[in-house]
């Protein structure tokens, strides 16, 4: 059979003027001849950076890409692309997804490569690079930064996210001093890597893997691990494989793929954010994943004991087995789906131990039953809306109540701790403003902090509906994503102080008990807010983003484009 010639070749492979000028500007970083021999040349797609400390140990990571490439007879080449630090960047790095994904996609489009590794960790540098790989189709493969090492405070364990909701809410309780709540601060991050809580950097790592779209052991070994170096190498090596085997992302990212990180995501007490990022990569692969499809991790019981649903933290899940052991929890329920190994993603389990099962329970012993995320429906959400029952209050997941209602996040934040706020632990909170459109960006701010009052007399948990995201560290009972978001005309945004909610998670249903006489009278009179950008990349977001049942992306990103770069630069 007759190998496909390697893309790179149109760069480095001519004997004319634009091949001199390709490998001659290549020389000057001290590459030999026989580097441009025809070997594959293999991108290393780095979202390092100082600015998102997540990903800052991505550097070192990349050198342990290169040795396997030039051990497999490659030719490594690191570029950068942008780099999003969730807890860094303002408003929200949810903004700057697509940005990236544009980015990852034209680098792969414009430069002469054969196959890309994937080196991301924070929150949206992983769907971001997988979306932009994805719509090029490319052999792609991730390696991920790694979890932190736990926190450490006191004696105990703490977890980055998770701890620092509980402790913010204690010390506006009266319950914890803030000297030791900046003592904590110290322990808190303790190496590089990503949240050492199932947020949802170690979310998309962990259905990353049940994907196969990253070599087994990927989502949970720790950041400073010298197996994670290990399994770079081991990457490095094996992307060279798999452009000689031309396995693309679209050979791998099938629909059962997606029904796998739907599985695993529940299996895991995975982050919300989960549904967002799919949506949005299945959009440029072209599987109709629709949020009905989420569903089917409702029955899907929780087996890894990690925070926020759990008491455990990612070493723990690393050290009892990781990912490896919940793909063999789920046995048969797993669809049948090709991996980066060429094989089936039943092979990741083979020869899985657990070595502590109170950290991933079994099948049939579970943390919590039926812990998917669960879709609601009805007139306050005709396109959908997510809760994460793993998370939530059992009892408030089958609530009705009156709203009040914040118009904005400066609202909320100027009003949350008023003394007289009219407020009861029953009320549900609602949130405006802060979708796609909105905000912009769709930021974690839906699990809006409990009134203060109400803090002083021990609440810890009220229903709150927005039409943004939380963080995947964050618990609560946090109705997310309504769509349309209020600012698109969705009916979150007639929503007034006083009106009664219903949520039923067993029903699948988000309610608002207003007549259609009264909410078509109140239509009548809103209007949208005035746009907060009018240039650059934040106005062409706005102008084009899709709803959150969409995946956010960028309505002319959807699909891709393979089509061979035949124009040249001289």
């Amino acid at each position: 059979m007759t190998k496909k010639p390697r893309r790179s070749q149109a760069w480095y492979g001519k004997s004319d003027k634009d091949g001199f000028i390709h490998r001659s500007w290549m020389k000057n970083q001290g590459f030999p001849d026989h580097a441009f021999d025809g070997r594959p040349v293999i991108g290393i797609c780095n979202t390092w950076s100082e600015l998102t400390p997540c990903n800052s140990g991505l550097r070192e990571l990349a050198e342990g890409v290169k040795r396997g490439v030039w051990e497999a007879g490659g030719f490594p080449v690191e570029f950068p692309v942008m780099s999003l630090g969730e807890t860094q960047m303002k408003p929200t790095a949810m903004l700057f997804r697509n940005l990236l994904a544009m980015d990852v996609e034209e680098s792969i489009r414009a430069y002469g490569i054969d196959g890309v590794v994937l080196l991301g960790g924070c929150d949206k540098t992983t769907p971001g690079q997988l979306m932009g790989a994805a719509s090029v189709d490319l052999p792609s493969i991730v390696v991920s930064s790694g979890p932190m090492l736990n926190g450490k405070w006191q004696g105990s364990d703490i977890g980055s996210g998770t701890d620092v909701w509980k402790f913010s809410e204690a010390v506006r309780a009266g319950d914890m001093t803030l000297r030791d709540f900046m003592a904590a601060e110290s322990g808190m991050s303790r190496s590089k890597g990503v949240c050492m809580t199932m947020g949802t950097a170690s979310t998309m790592a962990s259905i990353v893997e049940a994907m196969g779209l990253c070599l087994p052991t990927n989502a949970a070994l720790p950041a400073v691990d010298a197996r994670r170096m290990a399994l770079a190498h081991l990457t490095g090596k094996r992307i060279v494989e798999m452009v000689d085997e031309d396995l693309k992302p679209s050979d791998i990212l099938t629909r059962a793929a997606f029904e796998n990180a739907i599985l695993a995501n529940a299996a895991v007490g995975g982050s919300t954010n989960a549904v967002v990022h799919l949506l949005a990569l299945a959009g440029r692969v072209g599987v109709d994943l629709t949020l009905k499809d989420f569903e089917i991790g409702g029955d899907i019981p929780l087996l890894v004991n990690c925070m926020p649903s759990g008491r455990y933290l990612m070493e723990d899940f690393c050290y009892a087995g990781g990912m490896p052991v919940v793909l063999k929890e789920l046995g048969d329920l797993l669809r049948s789906s090709r991996t980066v190994l060429g094989g089936d993603i039943a092979a990741y389990a083979d020869g899985a131990e657990c070595w502590n099962r109170d950290v991933i329970r079994p099948f049939g012993d579970p943390l919590k039953p039926a812990a998917g995320l669960r879709v609601l429906r009805g007139n306050l959400a005709p396109d959908g809306a997510i809760v994460k029952p793993s998370a939530a209050t059992e009892a408030l997941l089958e609530h009705e109540a009156e709203a009040y209602v914040f118009e904005s996040i400066e609202d909320l934040k100027a009003n949350i701790d008023r003394d007289d706020l009219p407020v009861t632990p029953d009320t549900i909170l609602v949130l405006k403003g802060c979708g796609p459109k909105g905000y912009p960006g769709m930021p974690e701010v839906g699990n809006m902090p409990i009134p203060a009052r109400l803090v002083k007399q021990g609440v810890r948990d009220m229903v709150r509906v927005s039409d943004a995201r939380m963080s995947g560290t964050a618990y609560g009972t946090v109705i997310l994503h309504v769509a349309p978001e209020a600012n698109a005309g969705g009916p979150l945004a007639l929503v007034q102080t006083g009106d009664r909610i219903r949520i039923s998670a067993k029903t699948g249903t988000l309610d608002l008990l207003v007549s259609d006489e009264e909410l078509a009278t109140r239509r009548a009179a809103w209007a949208p807010d005035p746009p907060r950008y009018d240039r650059g990349y934040a106005r062409l977001y706005v102008d084009t983003v899709l709803q959150a049942d969409r995946g956010a992306d960028l309505d002319f990103l959807v699909g891709k484009d393979t089509r061979p770069v035949t124009r040249e630069s001289h």
